[in-house]
């Protein structure tokens, strides 16, 4: 089962895209709380590691796909860029996203819009930096989407993408899928009142390529030195490229 084919309702019959849409718009009010407590607080971490990805670029320009509630929008503001913009098509995820952009006074660098990264409004080669947060693996599809990253990256900018992974080292392996199959689905379930969202989130997982077969789509896309940096026993991992 690719990951194109993966989708959050199996009983739908909208299309992978329209389904995550209604999924994040679903989850919104308690996107960030679960976040936080069901990866322990790692995941703000993890966010930063990918940020720092970006220090050596100084970038001035920034775009962050499927920005969901900003976070990682929100993080990148500390390299003092002159703008970031933030594409996500769940307008209730974007609504959260600028609440909490306001409230760190960012206005004023960090902009929302609703946008599908199959066809971003951005002209050829206008970023510095192009960034994702937990959002490739719900494209539609896979390739389209990072080919459209790609064309907005600027020659020289940096594409850094933050994913789930799977363990594979024993214990970790065995503990997270006990954990990503069967406690994470019941809690999300629990708290966002939403039956599917959190079981499509470890079918997804495990459908996307991680690892090298992810490094090589990203060659395969045009990047330069895509590498692959696995974040705390490979439960996440950062992809950075450059153009």
């Amino acid at each position: 089962m690719s990951e194109q084919k993966v989708k959050p309702y199996t009983e739908n019959e909208g299309s992978k895209r329209e389904q995550v849409e209604q999924m994040f718009d679903n989850i919104a009010p308690k996107y960030d709380f679960l976040n936080r407590a069901l990866s322990l607080g790692i995941d703000l971490i993890w966010r930063k590691q990918a940020i720092d990805q970006l220090k050596e670029i100084e970038p001035k320009t920034i775009l962050d796909v499927a920005t969901g509630t900003a976070d990682l929008a929100l993080e990148a503001a500390r390299l003092n860029p002159e703008k970031i913009i933030g594409v996500d098509i769940a307008d209730k995820m974007l609504a959260i996203g600028r609440d909490k952009i306001k409230g760190k006074h960012e206005q004023d660098v960090i902009f929302l819009e609703n946008g599908d990264s199959a066809n971003l409004r951005f002209n050829n080669d206008t970023f510095d930096a192009v960034t994702a947060a937990y959002g490739v693996r719900n494209f539609e599809n896979l390739e389209r989407g990072l080919a459209e990253m790609y064309r907005v990256l600027k020659p020289g900018g940096k594409m850094v993408i933050l994913e789930f992974s799977k363990p594979e080292k024993f214990p970790v392996k065995q503990l997270f899928n006990l954990y990503f199959r069967y406690i994470l689905p019941g809690i999300g379930r629990l708290i966002s009142k939403d039956s599917s969202a959190y079981t499509y989130l470890p079918q997804s997982v495990k459908a996307f390529p991680q690892g090298n077969a992810f490094v090589q789509i990203l060659t395969t896309t045009g990047l330069k030195q895509a590498q692959w940096i696995p974040q705390t026993f490979g439960i996440s991992s950062i992809y950075t490229g450059l153009k």
